[in-house]
């Protein structure tokens, strides 16, 4: 099922997230839900509180850029991968910038600072632990997504001066003035279909 992502703005995305203390068929559901909906949207990953939601749950898809990936060396692991209850235990002192976005907050890419390497140690789908470096691409996208698990958003990292230039463009997308092509859900509760 294609769940409404939640846009910046909404309290949903600065809650905290709760554990997930057992393997549920409703936990199952969601994590399904939570797929289907990053791939209609044609994201790298979603959050739990991206679909108003307090799991401490996250998604990863890099199927859309794995081959480009791979043509420049890059090892992919098998996708999508799902995050339970992550923690990341080490990040390399070294870092890099990247131009980032996010599908709660459409239309804004700014470039972002993050270390290049990290350890993070989750449960998967089937609630096994599992303890992985990674690096490149993925590395970014998990710790985009782990922000989001702890209420903070990748404009949270700009300086003051780009929230100051990006406030207006923010408003407007916290009031529901935006198109994108998957549904949203605004700061105040209302639905925005998606737009073909």
């Amino acid at each position: 099922m294609i769940l409404p992502i939640y846009v910046f703005g909404h309290d949903a995305l600065r809650r905290d997230t709760e554990p997930v203390t057992e393997n549920t068929e409703a936990v199952q559901t969601l994590i399904d839900n939570m797929i289907d909906t990053m791939r209609a949207a044609n994201g790298l990953g979603l959050a739990a509180p991206q679909v108003g939601r307090t799991e401490r749950i996250f998604v990863v898809d890099l199927l859309p850029i794995a081959d480009d990936l791979r043509a420049e060396g890059i090892e992919v692991p098998d996708q999508p991968m799902v995050f339970i209850n992550p923690e990341i235990t080490w990040e390399s002192s070294a870092t890099s910038k990247f131009e980032e976005g996010c599908l709660s907050i459409p239309d804004v890419r700014e470039s972002v600072r993050r270390p290049d390497r990290v350890q993070v140690e989750y449960l998967d789908r089937n609630f096994e632990e599992q303890s992985y470096e990674m690096s490149d691409m993925l590395a970014r996208v998990v710790q985009h997504e782990y922000d989001h698990l702890e209420g903070v958003l990748f404009t949270d990292h700009l300086s003051a001066f780009r929230r100051r230039l990006l406030r207006r463009t923010l408003r407007r997308i916290a009031d529901g003035d935006i198109e994108a092509p998957y549904p949203l859900r605004t700061a105040d509760g209302e639905t925005v279909p998606a737009t073909a």
